[in-house]
């Protein structure tokens, strides 16, 4: 965040407050003798996009702003940025395990056609993908928005997940987000944040017709994680779940969608864009 701050001072990105010493952070130790990091960010004004029914050219405006943000951390160098997140897409292949915590049949042949696919598509590819760190976790929960104003994105929080990763994976965690929602046409809210997204950083050739594949690693992912965590967190199970809750129906409905039609939707959504 501080990089972004002096490397793109024009982007909403949230802004970390200095201590009085000029430091990013205060320790608090607590009462059984360990240590809490207290960090103050300053408020960003704006719905989340979550809460909202983004049109095409709004969706459009969301995905350019990420694209943006990649551009800003290009650059951006540290030593834990190699750390390992179990949402980092390249360790997808190796969580099949996760299958087993999921009780519908239906659900596990869905997980274990979406593995297959990444493991045709993607893992031969990993050590050619371009890296860099990236946001992680551009959801429709940390990206605040404004449909009033013109350029609709308002705020960028959350860089919790940030990470070294393939730059592929930073806009398929919003798509993943995005898929299914339009049940008659589920891609279609994926290809207008693609669109955008290109305006501020194309996506290579040979890169692009991943990203289906990696859009639906992450829900998926996502949905065998929330059952993993349910079952080892019974007090939180309903939460857990709800939360959830339409990630095995979105998976299908996108599946049912062949990629190579995705792919062709998404390189035509390039003519489009300025």
């Amino acid at each position: 965040m501080r990089h972004l701050e002096t490397e793109a001072p024009h982007l909403p990105i949230q802004r970390v407050k200095e201590t009085t010493e000029g430091g990013d952070n205060v320790p608090i130790e607590t009462k059984d003798g360990g240590v809490r990091v207290l960090r103050v960010f300053d408020f960003v004004e704006g719905a989340v996009l979550a809460r909202t029914n983004p049109d095409p050219h709004q969706l459009a405006k969301a995905g350019q702003m990420l694209g943006r943000v990649d551009l800003a951390l290009r650059s951006f160098r540290h030593p834990a940025d190699e750390r390992r997140l179990v949402w980092d897409l390249r360790h997808f292949d190796q969580l099949r395990e996760l299958i087993e915590y999921t009780p519908s049949a239906a659900h596990r042949r869905l997980a274990q056609e979406v593995f297959r696919l990444f493991h045709e598509a993607i893992v031969p590819r990993l050590g050619d993908l371009e890296t860099q760190v990236i946001h992680g976790d551009y959801s429709p929960y940390n990206v605040l928005v404004d449909p009033r104003t013109d350029s609709f994105v308002t705020g960028v929080i959350d860089f919790g997940d940030s990470m070294r990763s393939a730059l592929i994976f930073d806009p398929a965690v919003s798509l993943a987000n995005l898929l299914g929602r339009t049940p008659w046409d589920p891609w279609r809210e994926a290809c207008s944040f693609v669109a955008g997204y290109e305006r501020a950083r194309p996506i290579k050739d040979t890169e692009l017709p991943l990203l289906p594949v990696a859009a639906l690693a992450r829900l998926t992912l996502r949905a065998l994680v929330t059952q993993w965590r349910a079952e080892r967190v019974p007090e939180r199970r309903d939460y857990l779940l709800e939360h959830a809750r339409d990630d095995w129906v979105n998976v299908e409905r996108a599946m049912a969608v062949a990629m190579e039609e995705v792919v062709a939707r998404l390189l035509s959504t390039r003519q489009d864009t300025p």
